[in-house]
């Protein structure tokens, strides 16, 4: 009994020494942090009261008819059926995803993930998801990165959601070129043929939720989707952290 008291005061001890810190602002709180996060980073990255359109996540104007889409993804033809997000590619929200593009973010990408989880898990569900699959990076992205945050974003999401994580099923074969500022076009002719199906994988009749950090031109998700579709998958829905 003493050992227990001995080590729940240590903690304490150790908790007004050291107390936690944001995992985005590195500020410290008082009160408890939920998913790592202080009360003003979460409500900041989850308080996103902007129109969005349900078939590609972009912010759109009040009042807009998304019935077939919006300005956005009208003119083109996505591999997605339709897109979630946490908000905008802004604030704090950027600022936790520019932090997990190394390997020392994996802790935040993880917790990212499980926001996520509290913020979409209804409409997920009622999508009918049964399998999470992150977006690949090409093995040398990876290696220089330390990780890859899509997989630790997926990784959480399907835990939380009780489903299915396979991250090898969706393989990247080549890189692509990079652009300092590309066009959809661009993005879209770059990325073609760069993913590949694993030969272990099952897609067959299965609806996926393909997650990665942030939605740019869409034109990423769109190829991954596509191959995805071409193996069998019945559905595809994408979710991402931000939308640029």
């Amino acid at each position: 009994m003493w050992l227990r008291e001995l080590a729940e005061l240590a903690h304490g001890v150790a908790h007004l020494l050291y107390p936690p810190a944001c995992l985005i602002c590195d500020s410290s709180e008082t009160e408890p942090l939920r998913h790592g996060l202080c009360s003003n980073c979460l409500r900041s990255i989850t308080a996103d009261a902007a129109e969005v359109c349900p078939w590609c996540a972009s912010t759109v104007g009040p009042h807009t008819d998304v019935t077939r889409g919006c300005v956005v993804c009208l003119p083109h033809s996505f591999g997605f059926d339709g897109a979630y997000r946490l908000g905008p590619y802004e604030g704090r929200l950027r600022e936790a995803i520019l932090r997990i593009k190394n390997a020392a973010g994996e802790p935040l990408a993880e917790m990212l993930g499980r926001v996520v989880v509290d913020q979409m898990a209804t409409e997920l569900k009622a999508a009918g998801v049964d399998l999470v699959v992150p977006v690949p990076l090409h093995w040398r992205r990876r290696w220089s990165r330390g990780y890859n945050q899509a997989a630790a974003i997926g990784r959480e999401v399907a835990a939380g959601l009780g489903i299915d994580f396979r991250p090898g099923w969706l393989r990247r074969i080549r890189g692509v070129m990079q652009y300092a500022q590309p066009s959809a076009s661009a993005r879209r002719e770059n990325i073609r043929g760069a993913f590949r199906v694993s030969h272990r994988a099952s897609f067959a009749s299965r609806v996926v939720l393909l997650v990665d950090d942030v939605m740019t031109t869409g034109s990423t998700l769109s190829e991954a989707a596509r191959v995805l579709r071409v193996a069998g998958a019945a559905k595809v829905i994408a979710a991402v952290l931000a939308r640029a």
